[in-house]
């Protein structure tokens, strides 16, 4: 009998440890969707102030790289955010870009990464991800404020720059002059770079 009580007990310990984080008991809510709310109470930017956010990171980033690149605006990305449920929030991340066309030799990619890195770090990014690839590296970093950028070798040696915002409110939006699929800007995005530069261009 003593044996039937300890066995019953284990029993009852596995489940409620099958309760805890990341899976929802009876009544409880699942964490997906507290993520969500917790997300939709500390944020009230919209996509429109989301994507003037986004585009105000990407031209401080450029300024900062010296000497002076020539670059392109990449074309803009949306994601609708969701619940553990596949459930619409009425909330979008929003993503801008810029294709740097000056040629970075696989010598200077490393000076490049630290220049952007320690201004970022200086706006108050904090590096979550770095690749230190010859050929394809990247740097990502986020802020407490619900930004994250992002820094990559392509490919084909070209650059891109990107900034986000995660689940803004819903809204209308519009876009700089020139990005690719809007009013008056080209079709489609310019990635090969092109441009030379005694300095980001040089071999060695």
């Amino acid at each position: 009998m003593r044996r039937a009580k300890v066995v019953a007990c284990a029993v009852l310990m596995a489940a409620l440890a099958a309760c805890g984080p990341g899976e929802a008991g009876p009544g409880q809510t699942k964490s997906g969707d507290q993520r969500v709310r917790q997300t939709q109470k500390a944020s009230k930017m919209n996509m429109q102030q989301a994507g003037e956010g986004s585009e105000k990171i990407l031209d401080e980033t450029l300024a900062t790289i010296q000497p002076p690149v020539k670059w392109a605006y990449g074309a803009p990305m949306r994601e609708a955010c969701s619940t553990d449920l596949n459930e619409p929030t009425g909330r979008t991340t929003v993503t801008r870009s810029r294709n740097i066309l000056t040629v970075v030799s696989p010598h200077r990619r490393g000076s490049l990464l630290g220049v952007v890195q320690r201004h970022w770090e200086q706006q108050g990014f904090k590096v979550t991800s770095v690749r230190n690839d010859e050929s394809m590296p990247w740097l990502r970093a986020s802020r407490p404020d619900g930004f994250s950028v992002s820094l990559q070798v392509g490919s084909v040696g070209n650059v891109f720059i990107s900034a986000s915002f995660g689940c803004a409110e819903d809204s209308a939006m519009t876009y700089p002059a020139g990005t690719p699929g809007q009013p008056g800007g080209p079709r489609a995005e310019d990635l090969r770079p092109r441009e030379q530069s005694e300095f980001w261009s040089a071999a060695g």
